[in-house]
């Protein structure tokens, strides 16, 4: 789903983003959705980041799979049955 935002910007840029897209043969949103795209890879290179190995290793939890089930199946019953007098 695509989302609306609004920036304040200069007229250069403006008229580099309007010289861009005819060129490109293409949308504004897509000039500035690629321009975006390129400025993160090149951050992120610069940088040393790399999304997935930030994210790799989310799921390791110190818990088995067991105590994380039962704490789950704990919580929905409690969820279940909160409104029952």
């Amino acid at each position: 789903m695509d989302r609306i935002v609004s920036a304040r910007i200069s007229d250069k840029i403006v008229k580099q983003i309007n010289n861009l897209s005819q060129k490109m043969h293409t949308s504004k949103k897509a000039v500035i959705e690629k321009a975006i795209e390129l400025l993160g890879r090149k951050f992120e290179s610069e940088q040393g980041l790399d999304v997935f190995d930030q994210t790799c290793g989310a799921w390791n939890r110190k818990e088995s799979a067991a105590v994380i089930v039962k704490q789950a199946k704990i919580a929905f019953r409690k969820s279940v049955h909160r409104y029952e007098q």
